[in-house]
């Protein structure tokens, strides 16, 4: 089918296919973070892009970013809600490497993302792993800049207490390791900073 059957302009489909070229690999990072899963993650932005080129000629006019990152976590959250699975596990898993000193964090940082409920993951991803503002967050997830702050603040406070995130000190002479949430302190030294 070529771009004039579709009713829309050549210079429409190029400014589409520009859009996904410059921001598809933001785009695909954000849905991983949300999903936490290769597969699910580019199935989210493709469908999160199919519905951006139908409303196309609408939010071509000034950054259409914003409009399809909304759609994208309004997707994330539709499939939450019906908790779909498009993908079922198999009884044998891949080979991997075993996770390794910062990997290990990594680890453990998604683990306690995948506790948080969708609304402070996604504040969580949009604000700390998107750099995004805090109007910036508010207007794509449809909520007013205060909401950002008290889910980010809750968010916060739900990863400080994971035990995942909590790291022994070792002292010098000391046998026992006082347990502390350092990585997560990090994170609400960042929260500060902003």
């Amino acid at each position: 089918m070529r771009a004039g059957e579709t009713g829309r302009s050549v210079t429409g489909v190029d400014s589409f296919d520009a859009f996904v070229l410059a921001r598809s690999g933001r785009l695909l990072r954000t849905a991983y973070l949300l999903t936490q899963d290769h597969a699910l993650a580019e199935d989210l932005l493709q469908t999160a892009l199919a519905k951006a080129w139908f409303a196309w000629s609408r939010i071509d006019g000034g950054d259409p970013e914003p409009y399809v990152r909304k759609v994208l976590v309004n997707t994330y959250s539709t499939w939450w809600r019906r908790r779909w699975n498009g993908e079922q596990p198999t009884e044998e898993l891949p080979e991997s490497a075993g996770p390794e000193g910062l990997a290990a964090e990594r680890t453990d940082l998604w683990r306690a993302l995948q506790q948080l409920p969708r609304r402070q993951r996604a504040v969580v991803v949009l604000r700390y792993y998107e750099d995004l503002s805090e109007a910036e967050t508010a207007r794509i997830l449809g909520c007013s800049a205060g909401t950002v702050k008290s889910q980010t603040s809750k968010a916060f406070a739900k990863l400080r207490l994971d035990p995942n995130l909590v790291e022994p000190i070792h002292r010098p002479g000391d046998a026992s390791a006082v347990r502390t949430p350092a990585r997560s302190a990090d994170l609400a030294d960042e929260e500060t900073s902003r």
